[in-house]
């Protein structure tokens, strides 16, 4: 099935006498926000175990096994600090952020942009939060 645009999708939706009607025709459309599945499909294309991602993203295997089985639903600023632990693109990022439902990095946003700019530049996540605490910015963890 073609995917339909968001603007397509919205006409679609307001022009759609029966809700019921408009869910089922476009079950294919929506986009899903099953976090573990999600992070596990990105864990799996990245070269690097669980125990050394739990240690690069600044927290413990427990919580991170939590999160890959779908017993626990990560925070934005969770999922920012696993993306750099699996060493994530932006594009990798953005996608996974928009996917689970949370605001993608925003560069207008001084604390976004320098965790853009982290991503960017492939900084580990413990650079990136002294530079967010020396900035004044709500640090990751």
């Amino acid at each position: 099935m073609k995917k339909k645009n968001t603007d397509g999708l919205q006409q679609e939706l307001m022009d759609s006498p029966d809700l019921t009607q408009f869910l089922s025709q476009n079950q294919e459309q929506f986009v899903n926000k099953n976090v573990a599945e999600l992070l596990n499909h990105l864990f799996e294309k990245k070269n690097i175990s669980k125990a050394a991602l739990a240690k690069q993203a600044g927290m413990s295997e427990i919580y991170l096994h939590q999160i890959f089985a779908g017993r626990r639903n990560p925070s934005r600023n969770r999922l920012l600090c696993l993306c750099y632990g699996l060493n994530a693109s932006v594009e990798e990022t953005q996608e996974l952020l928009r996917r689970c439902g949370k605001a993608q990095l925003y560069p207008k946003l001084k604390r976004d942009a320098i965790i853009y700019y982290g991503l960017l530049h492939k900084l580990d996540l413990f650079e990136i939060n002294d530079k967010l605490f020396d900035e004044n910015e709500e640090t990751l963890f």
